[in-house]
Protein backbone atom coordinates (compact mmCIF):
# COMPACT_ATOMS: atom_id res chain seq x y z
CA UNK A 1 0.00 0.00 0.00
CA UNK A 2 1.14 3.22 -0.78
CA UNK A 3 1.21 6.50 2.23
CA UNK A 4 -1.33 8.38 0.46
CA UNK A 5 -0.51 11.88 2.30
CA UNK A 6 2.87 11.59 1.68
CA UNK A 7 2.46 10.93 -2.17
CA UNK A 8 -0.61 13.40 -2.06
CA UNK A 9 1.93 15.93 -1.48
CA UNK A 10 4.57 14.18 -4.29
CA UNK A 11 1.76 14.14 -6.78
CA UNK A 12 0.70 17.71 -6.20
CA UNK A 13 4.09 18.71 -6.50
CA UNK A 14 4.73 16.83 -9.85
CA UNK A 15 1.23 18.11 -10.99
CA UNK A 16 2.51 21.57 -10.67
CA UNK A 17 5.87 21.36 -12.54
CA UNK A 18 3.35 19.44 -15.28
CA UNK A 19 1.20 22.43 -15.19
CA UNK A 20 4.04 25.16 -15.65
CA UNK A 21 4.98 22.99 -18.64
CA UNK A 22 1.38 22.56 -20.45
CA UNK A 23 -0.48 25.32 -18.34
CA UNK A 24 -3.47 25.23 -20.95
CA UNK A 25 -3.91 21.32 -20.58
CA UNK A 26 -4.14 22.30 -16.79
CA UNK A 27 -6.44 24.65 -17.27
CA UNK A 28 -8.66 22.69 -19.36
CA UNK A 29 -8.27 19.51 -16.71
CA UNK A 30 -9.26 22.05 -13.46
CA UNK A 31 -12.46 23.68 -15.93
CA UNK A 32 -13.82 20.12 -16.12
CA UNK A 33 -13.05 18.94 -12.65
CA UNK A 34 -14.72 21.73 -11.22
CA UNK A 35 -17.66 21.92 -13.37
CA UNK A 36 -18.21 18.05 -12.13
CA UNK A 37 -17.68 19.32 -8.75
CA UNK A 38 -20.15 22.12 -8.49
CA UNK A 39 -23.33 21.67 -6.49
CA UNK A 40 -26.13 20.33 -8.17
CA UNK A 41 -28.79 17.53 -7.26
CA UNK A 42 -25.79 15.06 -5.73
CA UNK A 43 -24.58 16.20 -2.69
CA UNK A 44 -20.66 16.15 -2.20
CA UNK A 45 -20.55 13.26 -0.62
CA UNK A 46 -22.55 11.35 -2.77
CA UNK A 47 -20.48 12.44 -5.75
CA UNK A 48 -16.83 11.67 -3.74
CA UNK A 49 -17.90 8.21 -3.38
CA UNK A 50 -19.18 8.14 -6.85
CA UNK A 51 -15.52 9.32 -8.00
CA UNK A 52 -13.58 7.38 -5.74
CA UNK A 53 -15.75 3.92 -6.99
CA UNK A 54 -14.49 5.39 -10.99
CA UNK A 55 -11.10 5.91 -9.61
CA UNK A 56 -10.63 2.32 -8.79
CA UNK A 57 -12.37 1.01 -12.10
CA UNK A 58 -9.80 3.44 -13.74
CA UNK A 59 -6.87 1.90 -11.29
CA UNK A 60 -5.89 5.70 -10.75
CA UNK A 61 -3.75 5.93 -7.57
CA UNK A 62 -3.80 9.87 -7.66
CA UNK A 63 -7.71 9.59 -8.04
CA UNK A 64 -7.78 7.63 -5.26
CA UNK A 65 -6.14 9.49 -3.01
CA UNK A 66 -7.67 12.84 -3.67
CA UNK A 67 -11.07 11.26 -3.39
CA UNK A 68 -10.69 9.17 -0.54
CA UNK A 69 -10.00 12.63 1.25
CA UNK A 70 -12.20 14.64 -0.44
CA UNK A 71 -15.29 11.17 0.57
CA UNK A 72 -13.60 11.70 4.21
CA UNK A 73 -14.08 15.22 4.52
CA UNK A 74 -17.85 15.18 2.85
CA UNK A 75 -18.70 13.03 5.98
CA UNK A 76 -18.98 9.86 4.15
CA UNK A 77 -18.34 6.60 6.45
CA UNK A 78 -16.34 3.63 6.19
CA UNK A 79 -19.25 1.42 5.42
CA UNK A 80 -20.50 3.62 3.01
CA UNK A 81 -16.99 3.74 0.88
CA UNK A 82 -17.12 0.10 1.11
CA UNK A 83 -20.48 0.23 -0.58
CA UNK A 84 -19.00 2.18 -3.37
CA UNK A 85 -16.13 0.01 -3.74
CA UNK A 86 -18.59 -3.01 -3.91
CA UNK A 87 -20.27 -1.44 -6.89
CA UNK A 88 -16.98 -0.51 -8.50
CA UNK A 89 -15.99 -4.43 -8.02
CA UNK A 90 -18.94 -5.88 -9.33
CA UNK A 91 -18.85 -3.20 -12.81
CA UNK A 92 -14.99 -4.63 -13.35
CA UNK A 93 -15.90 -7.74 -13.32
CA UNK A 94 -18.67 -7.08 -15.41
CA UNK A 95 -16.45 -5.14 -17.88
CA UNK A 96 -14.34 -8.02 -18.56
CA UNK A 97 -16.71 -10.36 -19.16
CA UNK A 98 -18.38 -8.20 -21.73
CA UNK A 99 -14.75 -7.30 -23.36
CA UNK A 100 -14.16 -11.35 -23.03
CA UNK A 101 -17.09 -11.83 -25.24
CA UNK A 102 -15.80 -8.89 -27.21
CA UNK A 103 -12.72 -10.71 -27.36
CA UNK A 104 -13.79 -14.16 -28.14
CA UNK A 105 -15.92 -13.05 -30.40
CA UNK A 106 -12.66 -10.87 -32.38
CA UNK A 107 -10.76 -14.27 -32.01
CA UNK A 108 -13.55 -16.08 -34.30
CA UNK A 109 -13.66 -12.83 -36.50
CA UNK A 110 -10.36 -13.73 -37.33
CA UNK A 111 -10.63 -17.63 -38.47
CA UNK A 112 -9.89 -19.11 -34.82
Amino acid sequence: MIDTKDYAAKLTAALGALGNTVPATLAGFEALDGAAARKGVLDAKTRELIALAVAVTTRCDGCITVHSAAAAKAGATKDEVAEALSVAMALNAGAALVYSARAFDAFDQQGG
